[in-house]
This record gives structure tokens, C-alpha cells and sequence, in this order.
């Protein structure tokens, strides 16, 4: 009897402990690293720019490109600028 305590009581912690550990996991582990990248949501032929969406921060960025490197991006796509900080 008093062993099927034991194991009931050592079972109800084990669980609580598990529980916490996937908590503490879920919560810290969910930083994501900064990013340029995100899709492109709009392009304007005129200026040969495009906007993007950032994949983390939702916020969106103009960008004026190079007309060989604006043929290439197309609304839709997934787009990452080099050199450029996290918005």
C-alpha cells in the first residue's frame, strides 16, 4: 500500500516536472534570430521598387532595386535584402 503511494505520489510530480520543463522550452526557444527577408507584396515598374513583408515583424518596406535585379523579383516571392537591418 504504502508502496502504490510512493508510485502515485513520485508519478504526480514526474508530470508536473514535465510539464513545466515543456513550458519553459516552448517559451524560450520561440526567439526567432533578426531577419531582411520576407515576401514581396507589391512592385512598381516606374521606380523599379518593390515591397516587402518582413517574415518575422509583419512590417512592410519599400526598396528601390536595380532594373536587372527588379525583373527578377516578382510579388509573391520570397525576397531577402543583404546589408539592410530588421524592420
Amino acid at each position: 500500500m504504502i508502496l502504490q503511494g510512493f508510485f502515485i505520489l513520485t508519478t504526480f510530480y514526474m508530470k508536473k516536472l514535465l510539464l513545466v520543463s515543456v513550458l519553459a522550452i516552448g517559451l524560450f526557444s520561440c526567439q526567432k534570430e533578426p531577419s531582411s527577408c520576407g515576401l514581396i507584396v507589391d512592385d512598381n515598374v516606374k521606380d523599379h521598387s518593390i515591397v516587402i513583408r518582413n517574415s518575422n515583424t509583419g512590417n512592410l518596406k519599400k526598396f528601390y532595386l536595380y532594373p536587372g535585379d527588379w525583373i527578377n523579383a516578382h510579388p509573391g516571392n520570397d525576397y531577402c535584402m543583404f546589408n539592410e537591418q530588421e524592420w
